[in-house]
């Protein structure tokens, strides 16, 4: 990746210290040791070659596996190493919503945030047939688990993280949609509507939309476009709730002929069935490219794809090492192997090939990379099926009717049909915020580089924030190979039109199996109008969420210190969301 250290950057060192460090480790590399040693004990012969194996992918921030297993893999901590999971279905009874928080607390007591649709739960005001009682809502509920958050996790270095979906059909949608308009309210969730194709053409037509639940006799109507309107508007005026687009989620599952996706993680970019879980991992894009800032600087696919290849079988070996804070959750991940290959380090690589982030040819690269990664990963998962088996839920045929696998090239397709495929789910991107700054902030995921240099507040171990100046890896790259100033591509965050972003989520969708964490900004001056759009064209580009965040007074800016632990924003930058 480049000739310095493995730690150009005081905060990186500080990450690795404070997250990432087992007690005696002397440098990152024996971090890396450790997690190689630990993973690779999943293979049942050649363990020392895969741990050497499994190293060298490790080593220089090529690959940077998901938090949790950097963290937990060889520790002997009783941790899961899965980052997220999206609990069971709730069903609407005081026992069984009890039941549902005991699960929530064992999981975050293990390291794992978690994702819920409070779709389930009566709205308020509904009269209980068995006892005569009055429903309180989902939202009074979420309270309780909010406070469950900030009781398990009032200490330390990693933030509780909690995602809460609601359809957007529900009789208590209006009350959910304003939630968060209390600066101190529900800070360990954040809020996501389930938005309807139904939806958004009764939006389009301005006509009257419905609110249901089972078993509620007089269902209440307002116009979709007021309902979508009070959506965006406080996603404009607090940056909450975000919307996923479920038809789209479902269409492109391949397992939708069995499951039925609600939720997501905290950060989105995996949509889950009850008890799945998140096993993460990024290939760092700028440690694949050639000559940097020369003429002929270029990706090299043939290093990506053979590190996707290494990455995937790295990433279904944590499947069976890692811990499960509950049996449901290790049976689902055992019967379907999901996994989340992705990349990160997106913008730092265009900088270092000389593309604008917000250029056509930024946008035909980053899809070109992705779909290297994807057919290198399917076709390992293929490998995998052959040596190891198919995940146990595999059937052929829904699973290659499925949208997502309508689009593979022929070749894995048949590959498919013939010898099936390890993990039911093989791609995502994730926020990789943490361990970007680790790889010595670099940019994060497929976002645009933040700043060129800025003030990173970043919590320590003991609960405090600490203040580092930090440059941009690229930045620092081209100043090391003494260039003046910042490199001639480099645009910042600030400068990207709100379009540009969505274009580039909307490039690498189509190549993604599971989803795309990714964050809209747009300056505090834009108009409404403007901001209601980026929504109306994530639709209508297919996209399976949305998150545009505006700075405003209960949020601030996207790297602002929250003023107290008790406010913090779920999942902001200061969390390992990855």
């Amino acid at each position: 990746m480049s000739t310095f250290a493995p730690f150009s950057m005081e905060i990186s060192r500080h990450i690795w210290e404070t997250r990432y460090r087992a007690p005696g480790e002397a440098g990152i590399r024996a971090s890396w040791q450790r997690v190689a040693v630990a993973i690779a004990a999943a293979e049942s012969r050649e363990r020392e070659a895969w741990a050497e194996r499994f190293l060298a992918l490790l080593e220089n921030f090529r690959f940077l596996p998901g938090g949790r297993i950097l963290a937990g893999a060889g520790s002997g901590h009783r941790v899961t190493l899965l980052n997220c999971f999206v609990m069971g279905g709730i069903a609407d009874d005081l026992e069984s919503i009890f039941e549902a928080l005991k699960e929530g607390a064992l999981t975050m007591q293990h390291g794992g945030g978690v994702g819920y649709d409070f779709s389930t739960l009566r709205p308020a005001g509904m009269v209980a047939a068995a006892t005569g009682s009055i429903a309180s809502g989902p939202v009074s509920f979420m309270h309780i688990w909010d406070a469950m958050c900030a009781t398990m996790l009032s200490t330390g270095a990693r933030r509780g993280a909690m995602m809460a979906t609601l359809r957007c059909d529900h009789p208590d949608i209006e009350t959910f949609v304003d939630a968060k308009r209390d600066p101190v309210v529900l800070r360990h969730f954040n809020l996501s509507v389930q938005i309807s194709d139904a939806f958004m053409a009764a939006v389009a037509g301005d006509r009257d939309w419905p609110l249901v639940f089972p078993g509620l006799a007089n269902a209440r109507t307002l116009k979709a476009r007021e309902l979508w309107q009070r959506i965006l508007r406080a996603a404009y005026d607090t940056a909450e709730p975000g919307v996923l687009f479920v038809d789209a989620i479902n269409r492109d599952n391949t397992l939708a002929d069995r499951e039925t996706l609600t939720a997501t993680n905290p950060c989105g970019e995996i949509p889950l069935p009850p008890y799945g879980a998140c096993d993460l991992g990024s290939l760092n894009l700028a440690a694949f490219v050639v000559s940097p800032f020369a003429a002929d600087a270029r990706l090299d696919p043939d290093a990506l794809a053979a590190a996707a290849t290494l990455a995937v079988r790295f990433l279904d070996d944590v499947i069976e090492v890692s811990r499960y804070p509950l049996p449901a959750q290790a049976e689902e991940a055992h019967r379907k192997r999901r996994i989340g290959l992705g990349i990160t380090g997106l913008a730092d690589a265009l900088v270092l090939l000389g593309l604008r982030y917000d250029s056509a040819a930024a946008r035909t690269l980053a899809a070109h990379a992705m779909q290297t990664v994807r057919d290198a990963a399917y076709r390992a998962s293929i490998e995998l099926a052959r040596e190891k088996g198919a995940f146990p839920e595999f059937d052929a045929e829904p699973f290659l009717a499925s949208g997502f696998a309508a689009r593979l090239p022929a070749d894995i397709r048949a590959a498919i049909a013939a010898h099936g495929i390890r993990n039911s789910h093989l791609l995502a991107i994730a926020p990789a915020g943490t361990i970007s700054l680790l790889a010595n902030n670099i940019s994060s995921g497929i976002e645009p580089v933040f700043a060129a240099a800025a003030e990173r507040r970043v919590l320590g171990s003991d609960g405090a924030y600490r203040t580092h100046r930090v440059v941009d890896y690229a930045c620092q790259l081209w100043q090391q190979r003494g260039g003046a100033g910042t490199p001639p591509a480099l645009i910042e965050a600030r400068q990207v039109d709100p379009l540009a972003h969505l274009q580039m989520q909307a490039a690498l969708q189509p190549l993604v199996d599971n989803a795309i964490s990714k964050t809209i900004n747009v300056a505090a001056e834009t108009p409404f109008e403007r901001f209601e759009d980026l929504y109306r064209q994530a639709h209508a580009l297919g996209l399976k969420g949305c998150t545009v965040f505006r700075p405003n007074p209960v949020t601030g800016a996207i790297l602002s210190q929250p003023p107290t632990g008790s406010q913090v924003q779920c999942c902001s930058l200061e969390r390992e969301a990855d």
